[in-house]
């Protein structure tokens, strides 16, 4: 092997290390934001067995100071139907606080908002599972646009964070 290909290949070896460190941090930065500003707030999550990101979610949860029950299913579609939530904003895991439905990877401050407002929504939904959303991998690239929905299915937007 000449110097330069050893070179090329620390070189490499460098780059791939940064950009996990920098994965690294960014899932940490994520994971850092929870402050117990839930506390002695009660979440059933409803989850499947084999869901790794819904784990990380509750440990989020956890870490707002909020007491969590997990609820195993094979069937998250029934659940999602049972508490109302539109097909269209779907993903991976099902919260029930109080008298609402949370929907996805939902950050502390959308629920902290639907906590306070005592709104007359049957819950809140972030749909499908974005890059950096609470529980999830990756850097956050977009804005977390939050919808509200009803028990006639209709939603409409909540919130952007």
């Amino acid at each position: 092997m000449s110097v330069n290909s050893r070179r090329t290949n620390r070189i490499i070896l460098i780059i791939i290390g940064l950009v996990v460190g920098f994965i690294f941090l960014a899932v940490m930065a994520n994971q850092a934001t929870t402050d117990g500003s839930l506390k002695g707030k009660v979440a059933v999550v409803y989850r499947s067995a084999t869901c790794g990101c819904c784990g990380n979610y509750i440990t989020y949860l956890r870490k707002a100071g909020v007491k969590v029950e997990e609820k195993i299913t094979n069937d998250m579609t029934a659940i999602r139907k049972q508490f109302g939530v539109p097909e269209e904003l779907s993903s991976c895991h099902t919260v029930r606080m109080e008298d609402y439905t949370i929907e996805g990877h939902m950050p502390i401050e959308a629920i902290q908002k639907l906590l306070t407002e005592k709104s007359s929504i049957a819950g809140i939904a972030l749909p499908k599972m974005p890059s950096g959303s609470p529980g999830m991998p990756g850097a956050k690239y977009e804005t977390f646009d939050v919808y509200s929905f009803d028990s006639y299915g209709s939603s409409s937007p909540y919130i952007s964070i």
